[in-house]
């Protein structure tokens, strides 16, 4: 497995943006929330981060509403990129942006919109070798930016048919970290079966199902930490006994023998290569 120099941060969607009026179910937003790690990660308040919505019906809204979150952490050089097309993916301050940046942001939306807009164009391509070879850079990404992370990207299907055979839509997404598939809004959303059958599909791979204002800071393309208020999901189908996805028609019940799934919290690690969990003790504080 390669190990990529840059950051990637995916996010399960939802993440509190500073305007929160009941925080029971966040984090304090200035030093603990997930965007404060985004910032931390990118090397500090004066950072130049791009802010990408290409994923979103509303992306002026979404924007915007990202050019406040960061101004709330201090922020004085974030830039909203506005891409609608591959065409944008090929215009030159487009391409500059990306190699200048420090940090790329993908807003939530539809995952398709990103890699049919940006997928194998001069921008996906300077993404990709920039994460691969500068340390420090880092690509983030919430909900449908965070799952386009992946090669073997959920494209979507129903959360209330789960475990029955094509409950889930897969599309190739950026490939950035083909090692997982990546779904998100996992609890609210109930999506523990179309990971599964996304694994199913995939055992050699990993699936990481993020809870709402969840994410993990994934470094040289291994090793991960998770941040935020909620859980990250583990599923991995590499010791799977059985596994009756290829012979089923669709519609059909699954059936899977030791599906092997973790359960992650705030400061919890994971171990790609090694499939290793590493859990924080109780009485540590939340990072």
């Amino acid at each position: 497995m390669q190990l990529n120099k840059g950051t990637l941060i995916p996010i399960g969607g939802n993440e509190d943006k500073g305007d929160e009026v009941n925080e029971m179910y966040t984090m304090e937003f200035i030093d603990e929330g997930i965007l404060f790690h985004v910032v931390k990660e990118a090397g500090g308040v004066d950072s130049k981060i791009v802010v990408i919505p290409t994923a979103s019906s509303i992306p002026v809204e979404v924007g915007e509403n990202y050019l406040d979150a960061f101004s709330k952490l201090g922020c004085t050089n974030v830039t909203v990129l506005d891409i609608r097309s591959q065409e944008d993916s090929e215009k030159q301050e487009s391409i500059d942006l990306i190699k200048s940046c420090d940090c790329v942001m993908f807003s939530g939306g539809d995952q398709s919109k990103i890699t049919d807009r940006i997928g194998n164009t001069t921008i996906h391509n300077i993404l990709t070798e920039r994460y691969k070879n500068e340390e420090g850079f880092v690509i983030a990404g919430t909900s449908a930016g965070a799952m386009a992370m992946a090669n073997e990207m959920i494209a979507g299907g129903s959360a209330t048919e789960s475990f029955i055979k094509g409950a889930v839509l897969m599309y190739k997404g950026l490939g950035l970290i083909p090692e997982l598939i990546v779904d998100t809004h996992f609890i609210k959303r109930g999506r523990f079966g179309r990971q599964s059958e996304a694994i199913a599909k995939f055992p050699n791979l990993l699936g990481l199902g993020l809870a709402e204002d969840t994410g993990m800071i994934i470094k040289n393309g291994n090793d991960c930490t998770v941040i935020g208020s909620g859980m990250v999901i583990v599923f991995d189908g590499s010791s799977l006994t059985h596994n009756n996805e290829k012979v089923l028609e669709e519609g059909t019940p699954m059936t899977m023998a030791n599906m092997t799934v973790h359960v992650l919290s705030n400061g919890d690690q994971y171990d790609i290569k090694n499939r290793k969990v590493s859990v924080l003790p109780i009485e540590a504080p939340f990072i």
